[in-house]
């Protein structure tokens, strides 16, 4: 999928697809709206969860730096245009140390609510978060940190997506189809029980309904188109005013 025809493209699955006409009208209005409008999304995540490589794959192309291993590529903020109106911020992972967690979460919370005036009025710069969670990892404890702690006190909850990346590893590789590049039922049932797990937990906590998170393996491309479809269908109607 090339860059320039994203939404193009996008727009012709949702039209073929078995949608309901409202949810089709209302995923055609949101990519109108990307095509008129400058949408600014901060991608966030643990160390390790592919926040680059989710770029990459909605990009289709090497745009962000990957990190190999457990050594993290991204120590600051960097911007990334899918297109003209699409910019994606690419956040430190957090998880490697007290120290540097402190230091990345600042960061953070200055970029969620950096603002900006236009005609007068004050607006949020970032419209939406996608929170990156990794797929195989069972310690959950930094990625709710991020999320209740970090996240959901310094932004609206309605514009907050969470994600489940690395769905090939979620059972240490196991129930993965390699020739199809897709989970097979006993996997696919896993990473529902984990989403369904992810958003009781998040609302024990925070007593904020989030939506569903959505999984996916941007290695693979599995799902990586339903994440943009999520990301389109979640857009606000408006800019957030502060």
């Amino acid at each position: 999928m090339k860059k320039n025809d994203i939404f193009e493209n996008l727009a012709d699955d949702i039209n073929n697809a078995n949608f309901s006409e409202e949810n089709k009208s209302r995923l055609l209005k949101n990519i109108r709206k990307l095509k008129s409008e400058k949408i600014n999304l901060l991608i966030t995540g643990a160390t390790g969860s592919g926040k680059s490589s989710t770029i990459n794959a909605l990009f289709d192309t090497e745009i962000a730096k990957v990190g190999v291993g457990v050594e993290p590529e991204t120590m600051d903020i960097s911007s990334f245009r899918l297109n003209d109106e699409l910019r994606f911020w690419d956040t430190p992972g957090l998880g490697d140390s007290l120290e540097k967690d402190k230091l990345h979460s600042m960061k953070i919370i200055d970029l969620l609510n950096k603002d900006y005036y236009t005609n007068n009025k004050q607006y949020g710069f970032i419209d939406v978060v996608l929170i990156v969670l990794e797929g195989g990892i069972r310690d959950m404890g930094t990625v709710y940190s991020l999320i209740n702690q970090l996240v959901i006190p310094n932004f609206p909850k309605d514009r907050i997506i969470v994600a489940i990346n690395q769905a090939d590893m979620a059972m240490k590789g196991k129930y993965w189809d390699k020739l199809k590049n897709k989970p097979e039922k006993e996997l696919i049932n896993f990473l529902e029980d984990k989403a369904i797990s992810i958003k009781k937990r998040v609302k024990e906590a925070t007593n904020i309904d989030i939506i569903k998170p959505i999984y996916y393996s941007a290695e693979y491309g599995y799902n990586v188109d339903l994440l943009l479809e999520k990301i389109v269908d979640c857009l606000p109607n408006t800019k957030r005013n502060l």
